[in-house]
């Protein structure tokens, strides 16, 4: 048998009958090393390498950094900051929900915690509100994967580790599809209002936009601080993150909304957190390893070329394999696995790497809302308390909206290339 035939049907077969997908990566890479005769060190050699990143750690001091957001009450003061400025509008929490997100998006990079934190404030009031639960789930979720799209990205610093890119340049480039996939989502959310009369605040005096604006003012500084520094060169991506974490620390407690106490608990879940991705981008490497040493990037963009040769049409054919890669893998472990093959790909075709990275970062993002691995879908479904197909089927208008501004920034390059062109030029 072709060991990369069976390094796939080990994999997928013990993905079907459910085993963890670190544990399938590790298992299905070893079972075709042992096939093919290849050193068993290959194992630990690889889990090792896929790693031994300093940019990596900035992973862990990201996560930690959305705990404290979290657990430090900050999602109140963004809740009630976004009141005073969308809440006016027709569907008013929709579009609360969406502009927090935007902004938690700056803070924490994790869409799942994004998820987690905001929805559990949020859909329930919007349930009570007489919301759709279905609706309220799918914007919910939808609106957390701006955490992996707006600047910190954990997935973009693990794309640019890997991918040897600009993380600076990166996060400069997920800054405009960003803003759009927020202000599509925001238009989608006003004709749902408007189809089924979802209510709004009054609108809110300037002194009360000044009030919650003053109590935001410093939680909004952190994006600027983080994003600034990396661009301006004060600092890498993660010395950025070690930053922002004593920043959010000096944060929690000049507002008294986080005891000292607490503190071992919320390292010791973030440690938790930071050990689930990295043990599955550590298997993910030696899959990714031996996908690119059975031959399968030059195999994949013969296939391709075959069909297209055209840059766009690579891009669009990239963009339907992630599509269909992200419903079953966390976009960290498709990143690490299909890196070999998006690279050859892009090489074939002449991509810039920092576009492709932004490109292939929000396709995977449409994974976190798509079952059956649909991470922010799931979260958002266990707090509203309703079946997945229901929310899937609510959520699928907005993957279409976001899907046109992938295809947008595909066809017309220079929207999401332009802030890092100006601002990092080479």
């Amino acid at each position: 048998m072709n060991p990369l035939i069976l390094l796939l049907i080990v994999f997928f077969g013990l993905i079907f009958i459910r085993v963890p997908i670190a544990f399938a990566l590790g298992i299905s890479s070893m079972v075709t090393i042992i096939y093919i005769d290849l050193p068993f060190t290959s194992v630990i050699n690889h889990m090792f390498a896929s790693i031994n990143s300093f940019t990596l750690l900035a992973v862990p001091f990201f996560l930690l950094l959305g705990s404290l957001m979290n657990d430090g009450g900050i999602t109140n003061r963004l809740i009630n900051f976004s009141r005073t400025l969308v809440g006016h509008i027709k569907g008013g929490l929709g579009h609360i929900n969406i502009l927090v997100s935007m902004i938690m998006a700056g803070l924490s990079g994790s869409a799942a915690a994004d998820t987690a934190a905001v929805g559990s404030t949020l859909i329930p009031a919007m349930v009570k509100e007489k919301y759709d639960a279905g609706f309220t789930v799918a914007i919910t979720a939808a609106s957390s994967t701006l955490g992996v799209i707006i600047p910190p990205s954990i997935m973009m610093v693990v794309y640019g580790a890997m991918a040897q890119v600009s993380i600076g340049k990166l996060f400069l480039a997920g800054i405009v599809p960003g803003i759009l996939i927020g202000l599509v989502q925001m238009g989608y959310t006003y004709y749902m209002a408007v189809k089924h009369d979802y209510p709004a605040y009054p609108r809110a005096t300037i002194k009360e936009v000044r009030t919650s604006f003053k109590q935001a003012v410093a939680t909004l500084l952190l994006p600027v601080i983080i994003l600034g520094g990396i661009v301006g060169g004060f600092f890498t991506p993660t010395e950025a993150a070690v930053i922002a974490v004593f920043y959010a620390l000096v944060l929690m407690f000049f507002y008294k909304s986080l005891k000292v106490k607490e503190l071992p608990r919320i390292l010791k879940e973030s440690v938790i957190m930071y050990s689930l991705p990295m043990f599955a981008i550590a298997t993910a490497g030696i899959m990714g390893w031996l996908i690119g040493y059975l031959h399968a990037p030059e195999l994949v963009a013969d296939f391709i070329t075959n069909i297209t040769t055209s840059s766009s049409g690579i891009y669009l054919m990239i963009v339907a394999f992630l599509l269909v890669v992200g419903t079953f893998l966390s976009p960290l472990e498709a990143i690490i696995i299909f890196l070999p093959i998006l690279m050859k790909l892009g090489a074939i075709a002449n991509l810039d790497p920092v576009h492709m990275g932004i490109i292939v970062c929000l396709t995977l993002a449409v994974g976190m809302v798509t079952p059956p691995y649909g991470i922010c879908l799931l979260i958002a479904t266990q707090i509203a308390e309703i079946s997945t197909p229901r929310a899937f089927l609510a959520v699928l208008p907005i993957i279409g909206l976001t899907l046109g501004v992938i295809l947008l920034g595909v066809f017309v390059p220079n929207l999401f290339l332009f802030l890092p062109n100006l601002l990092m030029p080479d």
